[in-house]
C-alpha cells in the first residue's frame, strides 16, 4: 500500500516524480531535448560489422578429432611406441583446422625432440608441416615452460596449443611419429576444425619447417669477445653463411618463426642481423639491426625473459654464459611478409657470422602449392641439444657425447 499525500491524494512517489517533471520544464528540458542516437555519415553503413561479429550465424560445421576413450571410460590417451606413427586427423572435404592441443606423459626426457608432428593437405605426397612437436610449439630445447602468444601458447602444465588457421580443400591428415627409443605412455590430443562446402580460391596452405645448425660454424675462433679487433670491421652485405630459417618458392607470405639457442661461447649471442631476400633479390630486401631487435626487444633483452602477443623471449637461462639457453618467437601478423616467386629468411650468428652457437628453429608460412622439398629432418639423436667446443672465448671442454 502506498503512502499518500494528504493535500493532493496522490501517492508520494508520483508526487515526487511530478515535481521532477515540473522542474525539468522550468529548466527548458523535455523529451525532445534528450540526446539523439548517432547517425552514420552519408554513404557509410549505419552499424559497424564488428558490432555483430560474435552474434552472426556461421555457415560451417564444427568438428573435433581427439584422443577420447572409445569405450566410454576415462583412458583418454594413446600410447606411441618407438617407430610408431599415430594418426590424429584424417578427413575428406573442405575445411580449416583452427586449433590443436596436446599434452604428453612420457618417461623419455627428450620426447619433445623425438616426437615429430607432420601434416598433409589435399593428398599431397610430402608434408607441409614437419617439425619435432616441442619445436613446433616454441619449446626448441626439449624443455617445458609456460608462455602465451597470439599463435602459440603453453599453459600449465605441459599443455601445448596452436591457433594457426590451416585450410584444406579436399583432405587433411595429421600424424605424430615417435622417432625416439622410449615409449610414449600417453599422448592426449584435440584437433579442432570446421568443415565447409568449399574454400575461397585465394587461400594458401599452411606450412611449418624445422631447421637446425648445431653448431653454426663461425668464420673464426680467434677472438675473446664480440668487440675483439677484426670482428666488428667484418662486412656482410649479401648474407653469405647466414643461418637460414626458410627458403621457399611459390607465392605466399611468411608469418613468423620460433628459435632456440644454446650458447657454445661466452658473451651475447645476438649481434647478428636478420636478412630477408624476396623474389630473387641478391641483396636483402629487408635488413635488420640485431637479433634482439628482430624479436622486438632491445639491448640483449636486458638479460630478462618476456613474452607478448607478437614477440618474446619467454625462456632465458644463464644468458651470455657458456650453456646459456634461449627460446624466442616473432609473429608478423600485423603485416605478413609477402613474396610472389620466392623467399629466403635468414639471420646472422654473431656479427657477420663470427659465432658458433647452436640454433634450432621452425619457420611458419602460407603459400600456394606445390611447395619446395624440405631439408631432410636430422636424425633424432642429432636433434638433442648438446654443447660443442668450437674454440673462441671461454670455450668449454667437450661435453660427454658432444
Amino acid at each position: 500500500m502506498h503512502s499518500s499525500d494528504s493535500n493532493q491524494g496522490l501517492p508520494a512517489r508520483r508526487r515526487v516524480l511530478g515535481g521532477m517533471v515540473s522542474a525539468a520544464a522550468l529548466l527548458g528540458l523535455n523529451a525532445a531535448s534528450a540526446p539523439a542516437a548517432p547517425t552514420a555519415p552519408a554513404g557509410q553503413p549505419e552499424f559497424s560489422d564488428e558490432l555483430f561479429a560474435q552474434a552472426r550465424l556461421r555457415n560451417y560445421k564444427t568438428r573435433r578429432s581427439s584422443s577420447w576413450d572409445r569405450t566410454g571410460g576415462n583412458g583418454d590417451a594413446f600410447p606411441v611406441e618407438p617407430g610408431q606413427s599415430l594418426t590424429l586427423l584424417e578427413t575428406a572435404g573442405a575445411g580449416v583446422v583452427t586449433h590443436m592441443w596436446f599434452t604428453i606423459d612420457s618417461p623419455d626426457p627428450m620426447h619433445l625432440k623425438n616426437l615429430v608432428l607432420r601434416a598433409w593437405w589435399d593428398g599431397e605426397s610430402t608434408p607441409s608441416v614437419e617439425a619435432p612437436i616441442g619445436d613446433f610449439f616454441g619449446l626448441g630445447l626439449g624443455e617445458y615452460f609456460v608462455y602465451q602468444s597470439a599463435l602459440l601458447a603453453v599453459a600449465p602444465i605441459k599443455a601445448l596449443n596452436s591457433y594457426f588457421q590451416m585450410p584444406f580443400s579436399s583432405a587433411a591428415r595429421i600424424t605424430v611419429t615417435n622417432e625416439g627409443k622410449v615409449r610414449t605412455d600417453s599422448l592426449y590430443f584435440a584437433i579442432d576444425y570446421v568443415m565447409l562446402r568449399s574454400l575461397p580460391a585465394d587461400l594458401c596452405r599452411f606450412h611449418a619447417q624445422y631447421r637446425q645448425a648445431a653448431p653454426c660454424r663461425g668464420w673464426t675462433n680467434d677472438w675473446s669477445n664480440n668487440g675483439s679487433p677484426g670482428i666488428n670491421e667484418r662486412k656482410n652485405l649479401d648474407g653469405k653463411d647466414n643461418y637460414v630459417f626458410l627458403e621457399a618458392k611459390g607465392r605466399g607470405h611468411f608469418v613468423g618463426v620460433t628459435q632456440a639457442v644454446l650458447q657454445n661461447q661466452a658473451g651475447w649471442f645476438g649481434e647478428g642481423d636478420d636478412m630477408i631476400f624476396i623474389d630473387g633479390d641478391t641483396l636483402p630486401t629487408i635488413n635488420g639491426t640485431g637479433s634482439e631487435d628482430y624479436y622486438n626487444g632491445a639491448w640483449d633483452f636486458g638479460l630478462q625473459s618476456f613474452g607478448y602477443q607478437h614477440n618474446g623471449a619467454p625462456y632465458m637461462v644463464d644468458p651470455e654464459h657458456i650453456g646459456g639457453r634461449y627460446c624466442l618467437y616473432r609473429w608478423h601478423t600485423e603485416s605478413p611478409i609477402t613474396f610472389d616467386e620466392s623467399i629466403k629468411v635468414t639471420i646472422e650468428h654473431g656479427h657477420a657470422n663470427h659465432r658458433s652457437d647452436d640454433f634450432y628453429s621452425v619457420a611458419y608460412w602460407y603459400q600456394t602449392e606445390p611447395h619446395s622439398s624440405f631439408p631432410a629432418l636430422p636424425a633424432a639423436e642429432d636433434r638433442i641439444p648438446k654443447m660443442f667446443d668450437p674454440g673462441g672465448p671461454a670455450a668449454p671442454r667437450p661435453m660427454p657425447g658432444g
